[in-house]
C-alpha cells in the first residue's frame, strides 16, 4: 500500500494500524474508526461516513495485501457498530466487500470475514432482510468449508439470521425461492444440511407459506433424502413430514397436480426410503384430491404396478403401494365412459397425448431419471403441470392401457404385478366399456397370450377379463367379423373369424335349429373370436391344451355360460383342417363335459334331450365329437342314444384300430363305472327297456383286448339280469313304451352318416402322412 497515498478522514495512525499484521493493533485501529464514525453521526455528515466505508471497502477490504484485508474487515464492521440503527442506509457497502472476502484463500480471513459480517448483520438485524439472498449465497458457500474455524463462525452467523428472520415479518419469499430451487442441487453434504436447516427454519415461521411453493423444490428434497449422511436423511425425513402435515392440513390450498409428476419420477427410484416416502406421499395425493390425479393415472401407474410384486424386505412400499393402486382404481367410475361432448361444462384437465413431459428444473444436477420404464417411458407423456382447479376431470384412456399392455407384456414382471394389471383391466372394462373397446383390438393377443402363465390366480384373472369383453353388451357390433382396427389388420391376423354369420354356421345343411338357445346370456361380437383364437392357441401350444386346457375351459363356463362354449367351440371344431388337433380337442372337451362339477347343468340339460334347444346342441356336439369315435359313444351314452351308441359300435369295426383308440375305449370304460354314469348303470337292472344299452357295452366289451378294462366291463355286464332276453329279434321290434325313443327332431341318419364321413377323412389323413396308401380300401363305403 502507499503510505503516501491520502486516507483522510483516515489518521496516518489509523492507517498504520489497519495494516499491521497484528491482530490487537488492527483492533485499536478498529476502535478509532467507531469513534470517528460516531462523530459524523452525531454531525449527520452522510459524506464522510459514505467516504470511510468506501475508503475501508476498496483500499483495505479488497487490497491485495492480506493484512489490509483484515484490517478493512475489522474497520467494515466497527462502522456498522458505529451507525447503529442507521446502518441499514450503508449495507450495500458493508456487506458486499466483506462477501467477496468470503471466497479469500487464506482461510483466517474467511473467519474474520465472516465475524465482520456477523457484527454487521447483528447491528442491522431486520434491515438486513432486502439483502438476504447475496447472505444467503454467502453462507451456503461458507457452509461447506474445509475450515473448521470457519465453518464454526458461519453458524454463528447463519443462527443470527435464522433469528432475524423468524422474528421477522418482512421476509421475501418471492425472490428467495429462485435462489433456494438452485443451491438445493448442491451435492455437498454439509450445503444440504445448510439448505434443509433453512427449510425447516422457514417452514416454522406462521407468516411465511412455504407450501405454495413447494413445487418448486420438492425434487431437490427427494434428492437430498438420498444423501450418504444419516443426519442428513433423517432432517430431510422430517422436513418432508412437516410438509405431508401441512398438505393433510390445507388440501384445498396444495398444488397436487403440479408435484405429481415429481413423486412419479420418485416412485420408481432404487433407493428404498426415497421410494417409501414417494410412495407415501403419493397415497395421500390420491386420497386428498381425489380425481385430480386421474390425469396422471398412467404415470402413478407406471410407479406403482412394479411395486405390488415386491417381497418382504420391502414389505412396507409394497403395502403403501397396494393402497395407492386400490385408491386410484376407486377414482374411476361409469361416468367417464360418458363421451366428452355429452358432458357440459366438462374442463379438460388431462394434458394432450402429444404434450412433453417437463423438464424438473435441477435434475441435471444429480436427480434420478425422470422417466418410467424404458420400454414404453418414451411414448407416455402424461405428467404436465395441469390447473389444479377443481373443474371436472376427463378420463383418457391411451395411456394407461399403454401401461397396463406394456407391464402385462413384460415376461420378467411379478406374478401379483399381472394380477394387478387384469383387475385394472377388468375394473376398466366395468367402469369404462365404451371407451375400452377401442383399446380392445391391441389389448386382444396378449389377454391369450396371458393364458399361458404359469400361475393359475393370472390365468383365472386373465379369463375374467375376456369374459368380460366377450359378454359385454359395449363389445357388441353389427359385422361379427374382424374389427377395422390397424393393429388387427397389421400383425394380428389372429382375430379373424369364417365370413358366414355366426347363425348360418350353426344351421348347417341337414342340422335342424342348431342356433343358441333363447335363454342363454347374449355373447357379443368377441365372444366368438375369443372362442376361435382359444382354439388356435391350443392348437399351437398343445402343452397348454394338456396342462391348462381343462382349468381355462372350466373356468370358462362358470364366467360364461357353459351351453355357449361348448356349441361355439364344436362348432368351430367341425371346420377345423388340422384333423389330429380336432380329434385332440374333441376328447378334451368331452372329458371335461363329462367330468366337471362346472359342468353339471349342461350335463342334465343333455341327459334326457327334452326340449329343443338341448337336442340342438346335442345335434352340434355330435358332429364335432365325430371327429374322435369313442367320445361319439360317450356322448350318446351322456344323452342316453344308446341305440345309436350300438349303431356307432357296429361301424367301429371298419375302422382302423390303434392302440390310442383302444386306450380311448379303455378310458371310457372306467368312465362308466364313475359317479357320472350312476343312471346308466342302474338302467341296466332294466333289460326289458334297455337292450341297446346292453348291446352297446357289449360291442366295447368285444372291442377291447383281455385288459384290465376287459375284465372291469365284463365283470359288470355279468350283474346284468336275465341276458337272454336280448336273443329274440321280436322282443327288438316291440319295445315298450318306457323305452327312450328316438327324438323325432334330430336325424340319425344323417347323424350317423356325418360320423362315417368324418372317420374317413381321419383314416385318409392317417395313410397320407404313413405313406400306407395301400389300406386306403378299408375305408367306410358310403
Amino acid at each position: 500500500m502507499n503510505p503516501e497515498k491520502d486516507f483522510a478522514p483516515l489518521t496516518p495512525n489509523i492507517v498504520r494500524a489497519l495494516n499491521d499484521k497484528l491482530y490487537e493493533k488492527r483492533k485499536v485501529a478498529a476502535l478509532e474508526i467507531e469513534k470517528l464514525v460516531r462523530e459524523f453521526v452525531a454531525q449527520n455528515n452522510t459524506v464522510q461516513i459514505k467516504h470511510v466505508i468506501q475508503t475501508l471497502s476498496q483500499e483495505f477490504a479488497l487490497s491485495q495485501h492480506p493484512h489490509s484485508r483484515k484490517g478493512g474487515l475489522i474497520g467494515l464492521a466497527a462502522c456498522s457498530i458505529a451507525l447503529g440503527k442507521d446502518s441499514g442506509l450503508y449495507l450495500k457497502e458493508l456487506i458486499e466487500p466483506v462477501l467477496t472476502c468470503f471466497n479469500d484463500a487464506d482461510s483466517r480471513l474467511r473467519y474474520y470475514a465472516c465475524e465482520a459480517l456477523y457484527n454487521i448483520v447483528k447491528v442491522a438485524r431486520g434491515a438486513v432482510l432486502p439483502h438476504f439472498n447475496v447472505l444467503f449465497d454467502g453462507l451456503s458457500k461458507l457452509a461447506a468449508d474445509p475450515d473448521p474455524n470457519v465453518k464454526s463462525g458461519s453458524e454463528l452467523l447463519d443462527r443470527l439470521l435464522k433469528d432475524i428472520v423468524t422474528e421477522s415479518n418482512k421476509f421475501d419469499l418471492v425472490s428467495f425461492i429462485p435462489l433456494l430451487r438452485e443451491r438445493i442441487y448442491s451435492n455437498n453434504q454439509y450445503a444440504r444440511q445448510f439448505i434443509i436447516s433453512w427449510i425447516l427454519v422457514l417452514e416454522s415461521v406462521p407468516d411465511i407459506n412455504l407450501l405454495d411453493y413447494l413445487p418448486e423444490i420438492l425434487d431437490g428434497l427427494f434428492q437430498i433424502l438420498g444423501d450418504n449422511g444419516k443426519e442428513i436423511r433423517k432432517m430431510c425425513e422430517v422436513v418432508l413430514g412437516e410438509f405431508l402435515k401441512e398438505i393433510k392440513k390445507n388440501p384445498s390450498s396444495v398444488k397436487f397436480a403440479e408435484m405429481a409428476n415429481i413423486l412419479v419420477i420418485h416412485c420408481q427410484t432404487t433407493d428404498d426410503l426415497i421410494q417409501l416416502t414417494a410412495m407415501c406421499w403419493m397415497r395421500e395425493f390420491i386420497q386428498l384430491a381425489g380425481r385430480v390425479m386421474l390425469p396422471y393415472s398412467s404415470g402413478i401407474l407406471t410407479a406403482v404396478l412394479p411395486c405390488l410384486a415386491y417381497d418382504d424386505r420391502k414389505k412396507s412400499i409394497k403395502e403403501v403401494a397396494n393402497v395407492c393402486n386400490q385408491s386410484l382404481m376407486k377414482l374411476v367410475t361409469p361416468e367417464d365412459d360418458e363421451p366428452d361432448e355429452l358432458r357440459p361444462g366438462q374442463r379438460q384437465a388431462e394434458p394432450a397425448p402429444d404434450d412433453a413431459l417437463p423438464k424438473q428444473e435441477g435434475t441435471a444436477s444429480g436427480g434420478p431419471d425422470g422417466s418410467c420404464d424404458s420400454s414404453f417411458s418414451s411414448s407416455i407423456s402424461v405428467f404436465t403441470a395441469a390447473s389444479t382447479e377443481r373443474a371436472p376431470v376427463t378420463l383418457h384412456l391411451d395411456g394407461i392401457v399403454q401401461v397396463l399392455n406394456c407391464h402385462l407384456s413384460d415376461t420378467a414382471i411379478g406374478m401379483m404385478t399381472r394380477i394387478a394389471v387384469l383387475k385394472w383391466l377388468y375394473h376398466l372394462y366395468i367402469k369404462t366399456p365404451r371407451k375400452m373397446f377401442r383399446h380392445t383390438d391391441s389389448l386382444f393377443p396378449i389377454l391369450l397370450q396371458t393364458l399361458s402363465d404359469e400361475s393359475d390366480e393370472v390365468i383365472l384373472k386373465d379369463l375374467e377379463v375376456l369374459a368380460e369383453i366377450a359378454s359385454s353388451p359395449a363389445g357388441q357390433t353389427d359385422d361379427p367379423g374382424p374389427l377395422d382396427g390397424p393393429d388387427l389388420r397389421a400383425s394380428h391376423s389372429e382375430l379373424q373369424v369364417p365370413t358366414l354369420s355366426r347363425a348360418g354356421l350353426l344351421n348347417t345343411s341337414g342340422t335342424k335349429g342348431l342356433e343358441c338357445s333363447p335363454s342363454t346370456p347374449t355373447m357379443n361380437s368377441y365372444f366368438y373370436k375369443f372362442m376361435i383364437n382359444l382354439l388356435k392357441r391350443f392348437s399351437s401350444e398343445r402343452k397348454l391344451l394338456e396342462v391348462r386346457g381343462p382349468f381355462i375351459i372350466r373356468q370358462l363356463c362358470l364366467l360364461l355360460n357353459a351351453e355357449n362354449i361348448f356349441h361355439s367351440m364344436a362348432d368351430i371344431l367341425l371346420r377345423e383342417e388340422d384333423l389330429k388337433f380336432a380329434s385332440t380337442m374333441v376328447h378334451a372337451l368331452n372329458t371335461i363335459l363329462l367330468t366337471s362339477t362346472e359342468l353339471f347343468q349342461l350335463r342334465n340339460q343333455l341327459k334326457d334331450l327334452k326340449t329343443l334347444e338341448s337336442q340342438n346342441l346335442f345335434c352340434c356336439l355330435y358332429r364335432s365329437w365325430c371327429h374322435n369315435p369313442v367320445t361319439t359313444v360317450s356322448l350318446c351314452f351322456l344323452t342316453q342314444n344308446y341305440r345309436h351308441a350300438y349303431d356307432l359300435i357296429q361301424k367301429f369295426g371298419d375302422l382302423e384300430v390303434t392302440v390310442d383308440f383302444l386306450a380311448e375305449v379303455d378310458k371310457l370304460v372306467q368312465l362308466i363305472e364313475c359317479p357320472i354314469f350312476t343312471y346308466l348303470r342302474l338302467q341296466l337292472l332294466d333289460v326289458k327297456n334297455n337292450p341297446y344299452l346292453i348291446k352297446a357295452l357289449y360291442g366295447l366289451l368285444m372291442l377291447l383286448p383281455q385288459s384290465s378294462a376287459f375284465q372291469l366291463l365284463s365283470h359288470r355286464l355279468q350283474c346284468v339280469p336275465n341276458p337272454e332276453l336280448l336273443q329274440t329279434e321280436d322282443s327288438l321290434k316291440a319295445a315298450p313304451k318306457s323305452q327312450k325313443a328316438d327324438s323325432p327332431s334330430i336325424d340319425y341318419a344323417e347323424l350317423l352318416q356325418h360320423f362315417e364321413k368324418v372317420q374317413n377323412k381321419h383314416l385318409e389323413v392317417r395313410h397320407q402322412r404313413s405313406g400306407r396308401g395301400d389300406h386306403l380300401d378299408r375305408r367306410v363305403v358310403l
